[in-house]
């Protein structure tokens, strides 16, 4: 059997002391400290001040920068001379003003190569710079990754010399011919932005095949929670950046450490020029072991990758003996594949290969006894199992990690934020390509959405929209996500009234109207509110429309909205004893009077949890947390109607939420609108407990179904096997739905991801509040909605997808006096198993739009899309916006005529006319 030694991370060390001989300590060292990320040039003009050996620093998150004047003895000439550097916390050598090392104890690297001989011409002075954060690889924790991290830690310096380095007992340094790591397009932006000339390096071992980018994403993203529509732009963006800036695309995704992959990756995946993936997560299975190393991984649409896991379950090997035989030991699929990967070096924190291992690998190239080592690429690494592959099995649908299932829930803001940004971009950008379509005086504003789609893909790396990561980190993401609201709603106002100069026709007299805007494909029938429109009160009012239209507000909330072309005037105003009902949580599905919630129990239920896992506190959530659930009943204020009737019906309380945190939710019930909304408010105090909210609901079925991208899957109900009850946490995104034939009850959220359906309880997760490795993760003001729908039907025929996306992306009302505006609506879609999800300009082409769609029931359906767009060309294309070979689409009176078989998404390029 063969391996193909890759290498994982950045920095390394080497710290065996018998390597080393004559040694002698700076001529001088200085140091300045400071609580910001400071670049080279501001942080060299400080005032440095005299520091020793022995000498501590902090507090944590501080940097250091230390000046080291080192003076050679004139008797090694002819030696290799190191500078030699032990502290706590992560280092950087500046050399002539380009970082140049890392310097780690955790990481194994202590020493940096001056000179590999040195002769009597050169300088014997010098100058290095030592950038140190007062951080470890993995936070600043107090000795567990429970334990809160230690504000006052101290890190200190324990060596810092320069050595003569004996090759006679270490030999010649093994050349690195491939580095392998960064996966992360993001990266390498960081890098061409901070550090210009090892960036320029770096192009120049890409273009000599020294340096192999892989990846094929903007960051290590999280593989379960990012929308698909996010998904597509992780791809795209960091595609487009290796093509731009190293002249190719990646042919592999390499995503070794990331909580879960979604069935719908290996479609996007294809869609984006990538056949194969590697990864190594699921080896950390709690559990389950994982069945296979070497196999193909087919999606729900169908779509397969070629799928390796090195079988030494790890990505940061050290190239030792035992490694490579465990590796033979464990691969599952030998006999099928007579070759795998090694990845080996500092890979999670970052650290990279180390001389040390560099040498193993090297004598382990060919000796008897041994598998025969190789460094490779991956290119010629899965090249071999492609043609290996003919007996390999297939693994169908989601990859699912049992383990790290907390992070569904860590840090709700970031999530919320997430889910609103998601929103904000594919509004603006809905609106800005119609606003070019309808005047061509108006620019899209490409560049600034390149710019808050870039911070919306940072902030879905993989251990920031989880939940896992530091305070400082949290505070980033949150002004992220702020900055791109701020912006985003600058550029949808600049869209909108683009749009409203070209749609308003002027007319007679000043009576008031409003502009309701759909940025989804479907007519909508919806009650608005009047808060913040010029001379209302924030009152209620009924809008209908798809697209574009006007409606008229009533001067009350009492009264009914008047007729459009959906019939909305019809709308029986609600009783106060119906609001009632709905409130004592007996759910009537309306035209069959069946009873949603079984005698006895009461949905909204409120349930704390105690949530101490054993080792990664904001990462995981135990199974055992469920033994001790406690049912939220103390009353602080008693249920209350805050409006009795009308085309809004709402009832408020207040509950006690363990000792010190506090939930007040209004209840909504919409005219027309068949799902319940509970607005929630919380004062989150809480530590190490889990807030979640159930629906025991009168349904039997063995499955639940839940949104992922660009679809759904069902996981089962109940604990047969190890399989299903390691699902006892688990995700989703929009909706979740538990239905049996003719009859189901869905349940809806706005910015919540983790779930769970076991029996007939539905239920969804709050709230966290772990200590680890943010002290501080959690505790705040929190504000969500979630929504409960009884249905007839499946869920597909009741129009459970088209409400959770309703819920979502909420009607957008503009004033429009003295103005009138026919109903225009910009797309449509025959079949409503079919989603137009996102509308933008392609790029980098002028005129020219993107609309990607998918089918959303899991059925082979022919839908036609029409649009009022002036389109003189359609043509289908790959998710890198490509046009597909005989990818032409004829335009047809009733639209362009679209094939969809179950869960495939379809891009297509619409060319407009000037």
């Amino acid at each position: 059997m063969k391996f193909w030694g890759t290498s994982e991370g950045k920095r390394g060390r080497l710290s065996d002391h018998r390597l080393f001989g004559d040694c002698c300590p700076p001529a001088s060292l200085s140091f300045f400290q400071t609580p910001r990320r400071i670049p080279y040039d501001e942080a060299v003009g400080q005032e440095f001040r005299p520091a020793k050996v022995g000498d501590s620093f902090g507090p944590t998150w501080e940097t250091c920068w230390f000046k080291v004047e080192l003076s050679i003895p004139q008797a090694w000439a002819g030696q290799e001379v190191h500078f030699v550097w032990e502290s706590d916390g992560e280092g950087m050598v500046w050399r002539d003003g380009q970082p140049v090392q890392g310097l780690t104890k955790e990481g194994e690297k202590t020493s940096y190569i001056l000179t590999s001989s040195l002769k009597e011409s050169e300088p014997h002075s010098l100058t290095l710079y030592v950038e140190l954060a007062c951080n470890g690889l993995f936070g600043a924790g107090k000795g567990s990754m429970i334990a809160p991290p230690d504000p006052d830690r101290r890190f200190t310096l324990s060596k810092a010399e320069l050595v003569i380095f004996n090759r006679d007992v270490y030999e010649l340094l093994v050349d690195l011919e491939i580095l392998l790591d960064m996966a992360q397009a993001q990266q390498f932006e960081w890098v061409r932005t901070w550090y210009p000339g090892l960036y320029a390096q770096i192009q120049e071992f890409v273009a000599k095949e020294q340096f192999i980018p892989v990846g094929g994403t903007w960051v290590e993203m999280d593989g379960n929670l990012p929308s698909g529509e996010s998904m597509v732009r992780q791809f795209l963006q960091g595609q487009l950046f290796f093509q731009e800036q190293f002249g190719r695309i990646c042919s592999e995704f390499w995503l070794p450490d990331t909580f879960g992959y979604s069935a719908q990756l290996p479609q996007l995946m294809r869609g984006c020029g990538i056949r194969r993936f590697l990864t190594q997560k699921l080896s950390w299975n709690l559990v389950n072991t994982f069945p296979h190393h070497t196999f193909f991984w087919e999606g729900i649409d169908g779509s397969r990758v070629l799928t390796h896991f090195p079988p030494g379950d790890s990505y940061g090997m050290h190239g030792r003996v035992e490694e490579i035989l465990k590796t033979v030991k464990n691969n599952k699929d030998k006999g099928c594949v007579n070759h795998s990967a090694l990845l080996f070096g500092f890979g999670d924190g970052g650290g990279g290969p180390t001389q040390k291992m560099l040498d193993r690998m090297k004598r382990m190239s060919d000796t008897d006894g041994l598998p025969r080592v190789q460094i490779s690429t991956p290119d010629r690494l899965f090249s071999v199992l492609e043609k290996e592959s003919s007996q390999l099995c297939t693994w169908v649908g989601e990859l699912f990690l049992e383990l790290h299932n907390g992070t569904y829930t860590t840090q709700a803001q970031i999530k919320k934020g997430n889910r609103e940004c998601e929103r904000i971009l594919h509004d603006v950008e809905v609106l800005s390509t119609l606003a070019v379509a309808r005047g061509s005086a108006f620019q899209y504003p490409a560049s600034q959405l390149q710019r808050l789609w870039r911070l919306l893909l940072l902030n879905q790396f993989h251990d920031v929209l989880p939940g896992s990561c530091i305070q400082l980190v949290v505070e980033d993401a949150l002004q992220y996500y702020t900055e791109i609201r701020r912006v985003g709603a600058r550029l949808q106002e600049e869209a909108v009234q683009s749009l409203c100069r070209e749609l308003l026709q002027p007319k007679a007299g000043s009576t008031e109207s409003t502009l309701v805007l759909n940025t989804l494909p479907w007519e909508r029938t919806e009650v608005i509110s009047r808060t913040g429109l010029p001379g209302h009160d924030g009152a209620p009012d009924l809008a209908s429309g798809g697209g574009l239209r006007e409606v008229r507000l009533s001067p009350s909330y009492w009264n009914r909205a008047p007729q459009t072309s959906l019939g909305s005037s019809h709308c029986t105003p609600f009783s106060t004893a119906f609001l009632l009902f709905f409130l004592h949580c007996c759910f009537s599905v309306p035209l069959c009077s069946r009873e949603s919630v079984p005698d006895g129990c009461y949905a909204n239920q409120f349930a704390l949890f105690d949530d101490v896992p054993l080792y990664w506190d904001a990462w995981d959530v135990m199974d055992y947390h469920l033994e001790t659930r406690k049912p939220v009943t103390m009353l602080l204020k008693p249920l209350e109607i805050t409006l009795a009737g009308g085309l809004r019906g709402s009832a408020s309380f207040s509950l006690q939420i363990g000792k010190s945190s506090t939930l007040t939710q209004e209840i909504i019930l919409d005219a027309t609108c068949p799902y319940l909304r509970f607005l929630t408010q919380v004062e989150w105090k809480e530590a190490h407990k889990f807030l979640k909210v159930e629906f025991p609901v009168q349904v039997r079925s063995t499955n639940a179904t839940y949104e992922i991208q660009f679809g759904h899957l069902q996981r089962p109900t109940h604990w047969n096997t190890s399989w299903d009850w390691a699902r006892f946490e688990v995700w989703a995104h929009k909706w979740l739905d538990l239905s049996e034939h003719g009859f189901g009850v869905a349940l809806l959220n706005d910015c919540k991801y983790g779930a769970s359906a076991h029996g007939n309880i539905l239920s969804l997760s709050l709230l966290r509040a772990p200590k680890s490795p943010d002290a501080t993760a959690d505790i705040a003001h929190h504000q969500f909605t979630y929504a409960v729908m009884p249905h007839l039907g499946s869920f597909q025929d009741a129009g459970v997808i088209q409400c959770a996306y309703n819920m979502n992306f909420p009607l957008h009302a503009v004033p429009a006096s003295s103005a009138q505006c026919p109903a225009w609506s910009a797309f449509s879609v025959s079949s409503p198993a079919v989603v137009l999800e996102t509308v933008k300009q392609a790029s980098p082409r002028g005129r020219t739009v993107v609309v990607r769609l998918y089918e959303a029931h899991g059925s082979t359906v022919v839908a036609w899309l029409q649009t009022s767009l002036p389109v003189k060309e359609a043509m289908l294309c790959d998710l890198l916006e490509r046009p597909a070979a005989q990818g032409s689409l004829p335009l047809e009176q009733r639209g362009m005529r679209l094939s969809f078989t179950p869960f495939r998404v379809l891009s297509i390029l619409l060319v407009l006319r000037q």
